[in-house]
């Protein structure tokens, strides 16, 4: 159940390649973390888009002209990875931004994209007004 944030210079990115970015980093995450792909599992993986007016980089102001950064950040329930799904997860986001860009090689640099994995603590997740638990979730996910 990932909850996938991307973060763009605006303007960056067209609504085709947004459309792709987006509806393969949700998938992809769920593959890595070895999330069976059913319809309960995916109403409960979310991204988001945010697009930033202004993005620097060591404190100057990445032009209109540069080809765009990325950061994504992925929120998962604490306890649910290991450091064999966390590179998987990196892989496979790096793989969606390199296939959606002009120029897929300049991702084997680390000035094009950062990937943020974020654990949530068990506890800290919350929906229709309680707590919900990583125990919850797998229930969901399996029974719907």
């Amino acid at each position: 159940m990932p909850f996938v944030e991307l973060f763009v210079r605006r303007g960056s990115l067209d609504q085709a390649r947004r459309e792709e970015i987006g509806g393969r980093l949700v998938s992809e995450v769920m593959v890595a973390e070895g999330a069976p792909d059913t319809e309960a599992a995916r109403s409960i993986s979310w991204l988001v888009v945010n697009e930033i007016d202004a993005w620097f980089v060591g404190g100057k102001p990445l032009s209109a002209e540069e080809k765009p950064k990325y950061v994504v950040r992925v929120g998962v329930p604490a306890g649910s990875m290991d450091d064999d799904k966390r590179l998987e997860i990196v892989r496979r986001v790096t793989k969606v931004l390199a296939d959606a860009d002009d120029d897929p090689g300049r991702f084997a640099e680390a000035t094009s994209a950062w990937v943020h994995i974020n654990e949530v603590p068990e506890g800290n997740w919350g929906a229709r007004g309680e707590i919900v638990r990583f125990e919850d979730i797998v229930e969901h996910v399996i029974n719907g």
